[in-house]
């Protein structure tokens, strides 16, 4: 039994593979259909979410199996001091796989060790966010044709952003890989990304305040929003939230081959006039994510591909 808790649980090649797998899902979605009936998904999330929930939801329901879950720890046993280690027991006993989002670190990792079923780590923290990593890495492999050989634009929240970290993690390990760190000082990635990932691997990176002056560089722009529910001085989120603005005046900056990526949810940082160029990916993204995750559950249950 597997679990997939860091990005880097899966070797490059085991990733390679399960891209290979959902775009095979991508292109004969019908034969998939009944892969999974039987099967079961609880869906655990501790925090709001729209696209993670509904998009592990309509994966296991694509492959045929069913879902069960709770959205938000008020609606679940949590609210009344029910430990992690304790519900993933429980929840073993209902489903065969789970995906699991909490706002403490380390939390899917606790559920793992305790469950008898695998669990995907749907988001903990500002730690990690490997599903929605698998899926930007499939969304650059469609879009580009490769994942070496390109420079990538980190924009906004870098500091709390899981979704940047899990990608960094990732992407370092291919050829030729550039990143240019886009944020204000106070959003800058952590020490431990810095050193012990870029700096630690030989990984060419600048960091930088000026989006324009990046965007004719880079081959993918991946911008993120200034997360409020990581702040805990209101004051300081108002003053950065407006930061970084992707509009239709930075996009002529950019080159015709770039793709703009994004985790959403989007505030403004993202003006909704780019969504109508052709290099706006981020709902192209969206839908890649569900493709993405009915690979991963088909994987980690150990379902056979269909003829």
């Amino acid at each position: 039994m597997r679990h997939l808790l860091n990005p880097l649980d899966f070797s490059v090649e085991e990733i390679s593979q399960l891209l290979d797998l959902a775009s095979d899902i991508e292109h004969h979605l019908p034969k998939y259909a009944h892969v999974c009936d039987g099967k079961k998904i609880a869906t655990l999330f501790y925090e709001p979410s729209t696209r993670t929930r509904l998009s592990f939801e309509s994966a296991m329901l694509s492959l045929g199996g069913s879902v069960l879950g709770f959205s938000s720890a008020d609606s679940s046993s949590a609210a009344k001091g029910e430990s992690v280690a304790d519900t993933i027991r429980m929840i073993s006993c209902y489903a065969d796989i789970c995906a699991m989002r909490h706002p403490k670190e380390g939390a899917p990792l606790v559920a793992a060790n305790h469950s008898s079923i695998p669990v995907i780590n749907a988001g903990d923290g500002g730690h990690q966010h490997p599903t929605q990593t698998l899926t930007d890495l499939m969304t650059i492999r469609s879009l580009l044709g490769r994942l070496n050989g390109m420079t990538v634009g980190l924009c906004g929240d870098l500091k709390f952003g899981r979704t940047v970290h899990s990608l960094i993690n990732a992407l370092v390990r291919y050829p030729d890989i550039r990143f240019i760190l886009i944020s204000p000082p106070e959003l800058r990635v952590p020490e431990y990304i810095r050193e012990d990932v870029l700096k630690a691997k030989n990984i060419e990176f600048k960091e930088a305040d000026n989006l324009d002056e990046a965007m004719p560089e880079l081959d993918i722009l991946y911008m993120t929003r200034v997360q409020r529910e990581r702040f805990f001085n209101e004051e300081d989120y108002i003053r950065l939230k407006d930061c970084y603005i992707l509009d239709k005046a930075k996009m002529k900056l950019a080159r015709e081959t770039m793709f703009v990526l994004h985790p959403l949810p989007r505030v403004n940082e993202i003006s909704v006039e780019v969504d109508s160029d052709p290099r706006a990916a981020y709902f192209r993204q969206v839908q890649y994510g569900v493709y993405v995750r009915m690979a991963l559950i088909m994987t980690l249950l150990e379902v056979e591909k269909p003829c």
